[in-house]
């Protein structure tokens, strides 16, 4: 109940401030690719249940032939202004309307595709979902500082489900058994830091503190569980 009343508060308070961020941010959008300012990503939230994540657009109206649902490394659908905003995570900012709705908290484990969940998800991540998804995590914070280099531009889906989701699922996992208003702060802070060095130049970055934890709870070879299974009506 507390988490969530500051959730309200906060997101409140962030969307005031930060509104006219967002404001120029989508008219820049429109003037460098001109069609719709905001993306909607059908994603899975608590209990499995689907919902609509807000983001700005950062890629290309017409993507092509590419159609994959992970963004690669120098993503050639990302035009460069979209480029920008998603280094420094500007683009992310209309999910505290998401946050103000209930459908996510400020910190949480990231939501995924429902594809990739349905597909990768294994028995132990049903933890994940039982909780709301937010907008920081300690997977979330791994794939913005690592992600790329993870992931590459060759096959972009693969690399992803294969090294860069186990682990972030796996912090994820930390996080949701450590959770507490406390470590919500820090990972706030960590969070605001990160975007900071980021947007300052910083490429290279430690492991997170909780990574030797998480890298114990990887499973070497496990079945996947269906979304199916953990989803209520």
């Amino acid at each position: 109940m507390i988490k969530r009343l500051l959730d309200v508060v906060l997101s409140t308070a962030a969307l005031i401030v930060l509104g006219p961020i967002i404001m120029l941010a989508a008219v820049g959008i429109w003037l460098w690719d001109r069609g719709p300012v905001f993306y909607r990503a059908r994603l899975t939230g608590r209990e499995g249940r689907p919902f609509t994540m807000y983001k700005l657009r950062t890629m290309r109206v017409d993507q092509g032939q590419f159609k994959s649902v992970i963004t690669a490394a120098d993503d050639p659908r990302v035009f460069p202004y979209g480029a920008w905003l998603r280094r420094a995570k500007v683009d992310e900012l209309p999910q505290l309307l998401n946050v103000l709705r209930g459908d996510m908290s400020i910190a949480g484990p990231r939501p995924e595709h429902p594809t990739i969940v349905d597909r990768h998800y294994r028995p132990e991540h049903r933890e994940l979902l039982r909780v709301r998804p937010g907008l920081t995590s300690p997977g979330t914070l791994y794939d913005y500082a690592h992600g790329d280099a993870i992931i590459g531009s060759a096959d972009p889906e693969r690399s992803y489900v294969e090294r860069l989701l186990p682990l972030r699922l796996a912090l994820d996992q930390v996080y949701v058994r450590r959770a507490s208003l406390g470590y919500d702060v820090a990972l706030v802070a960590r969070t605001l830091g990160l975007i900071a060095a980021t947007v300052w130049g910083r490429r290279k970055f430690g492991d997170p503190p909780e990574l030797a934890e998480a890298r114990r709870l990887v499973p070497a070879a496990a079945p996947a569980v269906s979304i199916r299974n953990v989803a209520t009506a």
